[in-house]
C-alpha cells in the first residue's frame, strides 16, 4: 500500500513540482494551499507522514504542527523553510519535527528523508520488553497507545517518546551511548538528529520530574543513563 503525505505549502509552482516528485517515487499526496486547509484535511486524509512549509498565510507551519501534534501525537512531519536561523530549527525540534529542511534543496533529498522517517516509525518498539503496560517508578507506562501516567495526571507522548523511554528503561542503571541511541530510535547519527535526542532527553526529564527517585543524567561526551533508586 502506498504511503500517504500531507503537503502544506503556499507556493503553487513549487508545491506542483514537489507533488509531481513524490507521486513518481510512489507516494499518494494530499496537497494544502495553507495551514488552515492543511488541519481541516487531516482527519479524513490520516496521512502517514507531513511536509510543512513553516511560512504560509492563514496558518504558519509551526502553529499547525502545534495543533496536528496534540491531537495526531503519533504522525511525523517534516518542516520546509527558506529560513536557516538557529532559532526557527530549535523551535522545530521543539515541536517535535522528524527534520527540518532549508530551501533549497533537492527533491530527492526529501524523498529520502521520508522514507527514512517511516523505516523508523514503521520499527517495532525493543522486543524484550513484552508488556504493553508496566511500572517505572511511580509512573505507569502505557506503550501501546503512548500514556505515561502518575497517580491522576497522564501525558500523551509520541511514538518516539514511548520508543526512546523503552528504549532507556530496556537498558537503565547502564550508560547508553549517544550514537546507540540516535541509531535505534532516529536511525542515524547526524547533527540535526543530535539536536533532536537532546531535546527529546529533555521532555523525558520533564515527564519523570515528580518521581525523585527517577533521574537521566547526561554523562559528558558519552551518552545518558536512566536510574530508578529502589
Amino acid at each position: 500500500m502506498k504511503k500517504h503525505i500531507l503537503l502544506a505549502e503556499d507556493d503553487f509552482d513549487y508545491a506542483s513540482i514537489l507533488k509531481q516528485y513524490l507521486e513518481f517515487s510512489g507516494f499518494n499526496v494530499t496537497w494544502a494551499k495553507d495551514g488552515k486547509e492543511a488541519l481541516k484535511l487531516f482527519p479524513d486524509t490520516q496521512p502517514d507522514i507531513c511536509v510543512f512549509d513553516v511560512m504560509m498565510p492563514q496558518m504558519d507551519g509551526f502553529t499547525l504542527a502545534e495543533k496536528v501534534v496534540d491531537t495526531y501525537p503519533e504522525t511525523p512531519f517534516i518542516f520546509l523553510t527558506a529560513k536557516s536561523m538557529k532559532e526557527d530549527k530549535i523551535k522545530g525540534l521543539r515541536l517535535g519535527a522528524d527534520d527540518y529542511i532549508v530551501k533549497p534543496f533537492e527533491v530527492e533529498e526529501l524523498i529520502l528523508r521520508i522514507t527514512n522517517i517511516l523505516k523508523r516509525v514503521q520499527k517495532t518498539a525493543p522486543q524484550h520488553i513484552a508488556d504493553k503496560k508496566f511500572k517505572i517508578g511511580q509512573y505507569l507506562f502505557d506503550s501501546e497507545n503512548y500514556l505515561l501516567t502518575h497517580e491522576k495526571v497522564t501525558h500523551r507522548i509520541t511514538e518516539k517518546e514511548a520508543h526512546l523511554i523503552q528504549f532507556l528503561y530496556a537498558n537503565k542503571s547502564k550508560l547508553v551511548k549517544r550514537e546507540d541511541i540516535l541509531k535505534e530510535i532516529w536511525g542515524n547519527d547526524d547533527f540535526f538528529s543530535g539536536r533532536s535526542m537532546d531535546v527529546f532527553i529533555s521532555r523525558l526529564r520533564k515527564y519523570f520530574s515528580e518521581d525523585p527517585a527517577i533521574s537521566i543524567p547526561s554523562v559528558r561526551g558519552l551518552g545518558f543513563e536512566f536510574n530508578i533508586k529502589e
